[in-house]
């Protein structure tokens, strides 16, 4: 089967989705699927080192990359626009991460026309607390486009039960959703470092406001856990990352925060295995790549409602599930640094849930989705 994966930009810094389209394609090729990536050059403010419009090896997948035609925001591209109403038909399954973009909605329209049938993953994008932020523009991109890329997918794709319900709620016009979860590669997987001296929490994303990592730096200022660390792995804009290092220093706990960057490959890998904890106080995560990776290695996980992975992680007592509060996210921060055995248990519990997340596993399903939007099959939840 010929897959077309379209996403605004690959590059490491948009955090999750890119990795996931890329790590999708991997295991999709590995089963002996033709599966590549259509994108832009973006990556913040430089671009992508890649050729435009000619499909390259990058991360070890082939894409196609094309370049950014306008802002940020919405990543506009008609150079990419152009090849898709040309390549769309030459494949069999489109499938469109992101959906308040200029590549979904071309990807969209370009396989309506051909007849080529789409599936869309909003990554998020459609629960209530991210359809709040800009309000006014995606409220406008859903009347003119969104709405009917929507409507014409051949399905929704969800990771989580969580999302789907969200989005169900905030959309109730909605139809034909089936969640399949992100895969965790073999990589991934091993036994934690532990450390006897200087135990660390570790929070590993995109440093972004929804990501609530004021709420976390305040919460480990106030906790008082002599000889713990927090650090902080990850980048974003200029200006809020000063502003989280400034309420890192303001504090008790200063000379004890770390902000370490952006981390990838065995760094990123070396930090996971080592830390004794991974919070998480997002207030709103569709999947949470970085808890899932984090499980993979026997590290329990502390996170709030809005990560959508919170109910797996309580029904199997895989980490703390607590309201994004800060009285509670302290006390609760304060109780799992003092003991040892529940984060050695709860530990246990997180590596075997996270078996079900490895992509072996969670690529079957995805086949089995796609056959059936080839078919013209009914798609249910």
């Amino acid at each position: 089967m010929r897959i077309l994966h379209v996403i605004p930009a690959v590059a490491p810094r948009y955090g999750g989705p890119s990795v996931v389209a890329v790590e999708t394609v991997r295991a999709l090729r590995r089963e002996g699927h033709d599966a590549f990536v259509a994108t832009t050059d973006a990556d913040g403010p430089s671009r992508l080192d890649v050729p435009h419009g000619t499909v390259v090896e990058w991360q070890g997948v082939p894409i196609v990359a094309f370049p950014l035609g306008g802002g940020e925001r919405f990543k506009w591209s008609a150079a990419l626009a152009r090849w898709l109403r040309e390549a769309v038909a030459s494949v069999d399954v489109v499938d469109i991460h992101a959906i308040f973009s200029h590549s979904s909605i071309a990807a969209a329209s370009a396989a309506r026309r051909a007849g080529v049938p789409f599936v869309v993953r909003p990554h998020g994008a459609l629960d209530p607390w991210s359809l709040g932020r800009k309000a006014l523009r995606k409220r406008l991109l859903l009347r003119v486009a969104v709405r009917r890329m929507l409507e014409d997918a051949a399905c929704v794709q969800y990771t989580t039960a969580a999302e789907m319900e969200a989005a169900s709620r905030a959309l109730p016009w909605l139809g034909r959703g089936r969640v399949v979860p992100i895969g965790i590669s073999d990589q991934a997987f091993g036994t934690p470092e532990r450390r006897a001296t200087r135990p660390y929490v570790l929070t590993l994303s995109r440093l972004d406001a929804k990501k609530s990592l004021e709420l976390l730096i305040d919460a480990f200022h106030d906790a008082g856990v002599e000889g713990w660390r927090l650090v902080i792995a990850g980048d974003g804009p200029g200006d809020y990352v000063d502003s989280l290092r400034s309420r890192a220093a303001a504090g008790p706990a200063a000379r004890r925060i770390e902000f370490v960057g952006w981390v990838d490959g065995e760094r990123k890998r070396q930090l996971l295995r080592g830390a004794s904890l991974l919070a998480s106080p997002s207030a709103q995560e569709n999947f949470g790549l970085s808890v899932a990776e984090a499980m993979a290695v026997g590290v329990p996980v502390l996170v709030t409602p809005g990560v959508n992975l919170a109910q797996e992680i309580e029904a199997a007592r895989a980490g703390w599930v607590v309201a994004r509060e800060l009285s509670t996210l302290t006390l609760t921060l304060r109780s799992i640094c003092r003991d040892d055995d529940e984060r050695e248990r709860r530990g246990a519990a997180a590596r075997a849930l996270a078996e079900r997340f490895r992509w072996s596993t969670c690529v079957k399903p995805l086949i089995d989705l796609y056959d059936a939007v080839r078919a013209g099959a009914p798609v249910h939840a």
